[in-house]
């Protein structure tokens, strides 16, 4: 069981700051991983101190967690301590200019363009009105760069399919307008008009997006959809990844950083400023291969 000052610490992460369910969800993960860590050195959440969080990020990297990951668990510890702080429940803040690892060490994966188009023309010959709606759903990942969730929460009154552009509800419910290729348009069209209804049969449903339930697809479904999709194509593919090329394309292409900040629906621009790296070691391989001096 979670102490109290946990719980109140994630009521008020959901109903003050307005925080979606499943950011919150990680919170409450990270934050029982780090109880358990505390409970087995006999500490608990208003004892711990600066020592107890360095060992137990040390921990987690001798667990094989990413640099990501450990991020994480470093964002939900100081929340809570800060939290902790503010309802004097304690007087320091034991994670007072802790550093995070640096989140360069590991850059986003992202796609080569043949390889994204490769892998999007696969269902060039398929009917299935469910196998066209998950290539529709894959085309509109990298055509705006959506989160999944963002995905999945898509309703048919957010897009307008003749300006170009979909209304995303983001993280902290942050509302943003995303445009969308051409491309993603006339499929989106055509999914709205032939499988989605062929889907519902006769159900009605506000999301963009459903199951033969009538019921929206859930992110976990997604995660499937994309699994076996990677195995058909033979390249390692995931939300993120998608995510990661709309971004990584983009700038490569010429976009300013701030516009793609926007689009990605980035709230702090150096979270954004990763990409740049990403495509700055592209030019550089690109230059190592092909000029005669390299």
């Amino acid at each position: 069981m979670f102490v109290e000052q946990v719980k109140d610490f994630l009521t008020y992460l959901s109903v003050e700051r307005g925080l979606s369910r499943n950011t919150v969800e990680s919170y409450s993960i990270d934050l029982r991983k780090f109880k358990d860590f505390l409970s087995s050195r006999g500490r608990g959440f208003v004892s711990f101190s600066r020592a107890d969080i360095i060992d137990f990020i040390e921990g987690l990297r001798n667990e094989g967690y990413s640099i990501s990951s450990i991020c994480r668990f470093i964002s939900s510890i100081r929340g809570l301590c800060k939290y902790l702080i503010v309802e004097d429940v304690i007087k320091e803040d034991p994670s007072e200019n802790l550093q995070s690892p640096k989140r360069w060490e590991r850059l986003p994966k992202s796609l080569s363009i043949s390889e994204v188009k490769s892998f999007l023309e696969l269902n060039s010959s398929v009917n299935k009105p469910t196998t066209v709606r998950d290539y529709v759903m894959l085309e509109l990942l990298y055509s705006s760069g959506l989160r999944v969730s963002e995905l999945v929460s898509l309703k048919i009154e957010d897009i307008n399919l003749e300006a170009g552009f979909l209304r995303v509800l983001g993280k902290g419910s942050k509302e943003r307008v995303v445009p969308v290729n051409t491309r993603a348009i006339e499929k989106l069209k055509r999914y709205i008009n032939q499988q989605r209804p062929e889907i519902l049969k006769k159900r009605q449903s506000s999301y963009l997006f459903v199951t033969r339930r009538g019921r929206s697809m859930t992110r976990q479904r997604f995660w499937q959809t994309i699994k076996a999709l990677s195995r058909k194509s033979g390249i390692k593919l995931s939300p993120h990844t998608l995510r990661h090329s709309f971004a990584t394309h983009l700038l490569e292409g010429g976009a300013d950083l701030r516009s793609v900040q926007k689009m990605l629906g980035h709230s702090d621009i150096s979270t954004t400023q990763i990409y740049t790296k990403v495509t700055t070691g592209r030019i550089k391989k690109v230059y190592t291969q092909h000029h005669p001096r390299a």
